[in-house]
């Protein structure tokens, strides 16, 4: 996945552009044990020097391995929301914005940037 996207990245500043977003795209064609190697890995996408962005709330990732619901994968979506954050994670993309926000009001006092 890295040689990919240090590939489109390298394309996409050669055409101009130079505001892009890595999404690994949690999820999409890969299984639960690919999506946990993603996230242990993410902090390597640091060297694309792009804002990463992550994905995972309430995917089946987390429901399945806890063995409930989408519907009940709030706690879960958090923990990994903030190991994300911790591992480089700019942008979340998620479904419970005041929880989210929450998370990240946390990591950055725990980081001493709060604001």
């Amino acid at each position: 996945m890295l040689d990919f996207f240090i590939l489109k990245v390298n394309e996409l500043h050669k055409a101009g552009i130079n505001d892009v977003i890595i999404d690994p795209g949690f999820g999409f064609g890969k299984n639960i044990s690919h999506n946990f190697e993603l996230l242990r890995n993410l902090s390597i996408f640091k060297i694309l020097e792009c804002p990463l962005l992550m994905g995972v709330s309430r995917k089946s990732t987390i429901y399945k391995t806890l063995g409930i619901t989408a519907d009940e994968a709030l706690n879960g979506t958090t923990v990994l929301n903030t190991i994300g954050l911790m591992k480089g994670v700019s942008i979340l993309r998620v479904h419970d914005v005041k929880e989210a926000r929450e998370a990240v009001t946390l990591f950055m006092e725990y980081k001493g940037a709060a604001s």
